[in-house]
């Protein structure tokens, strides 16, 4: 049986459950000639259970979670590395950032070192600058990665401008001290733990080759 049939048949099971209790303490009450004061509790307490079932089979329906919804970015697609770049660190930044958009729900992505911008991939914003902001040089001094996964009320996404403006979801990850690797996506609350395990995984690795 399908995963979804069988969480749909698990939901319905209280529902199904708290009618045929319902059902049958009506029929035994209706064939029982004499109530005796102990079957009436009984059957009180069989209703009060039934009643239970069917409301724990509405709370289920009322608060089933709705799957985040996926926006259309605003911004161009791109990919550009920085001039007189290596071979193998272009190489290196080509094929991490090919991962993490292809296997990920990641949009867009920056490689960030030293005062200048290594790689722009996916889809950006129109600005082709960045001026660290607060979250940036916390990232970079801290040395610890930073995960919005939700930036619908955060005001401090501002300073992301050279992302698309409707982004909904942010990881940024330090390059040792030196930089960052800034990545975006169109879904908010969307990145798993083993995402983020694996995304932190590949920025480890750039950031060691960035470092030789």
């Amino acid at each position: 049986m399908p995963q979804k049939e069988e969480n749909q048949l698990v939901k319905n099971l209280p529902l199904i459950a708290g009618i045929l209790g319902g059902f049958l303490l009506m029929i035994n009450r209706l064939t029982t000639p004499t109530v005796l004061d102990s079957q009436a509790r009984s059957d009180a307490l069989g209703v009060i259970l039934c009643a239970m079932l069917l409301l724990v089979s509405i709370l289920l329906r009322q608060i089933e979670s709705v799957p985040p919804q996926s926006v259309t970015l605003i911004g161009e697609e791109t990919i550009e590395f920085a001039n007189n770049l290596p071979v193998n660190i272009k190489t290196e930044l080509a094929w991490a950032s090919h991962l993490i958009l292809n296997n990920t729900v990641s949009k867009s992505i920056i490689i960030y070192y030293q005062n200048q911008i290594l790689l722009r991939r996916g889809i950006l914003g129109y600005s082709k600058t960045i001026n660290p902001g607060t979250i940036l040089q916390r990232v970079m001094t801290t040395k610890k990665p930073v995960y919005l996964v939700d930036l619908k009320h955060y005001p401090g996404k501002v300073e992301f401008d050279y992302l698309p403006e409707n982004i909904q979801g942010l990881i940024c990850l330090p390059l040792n001290d030196q930089g960052a690797m800034i990545i975006a996506t169109n879904i908010p609350r969307s990145y798993s733990k083993q995402d983020e395990y694996w995304i932190q995984g590949i920025a480890e690795k750039i950031a060691l080759t960035l470092k030789m």
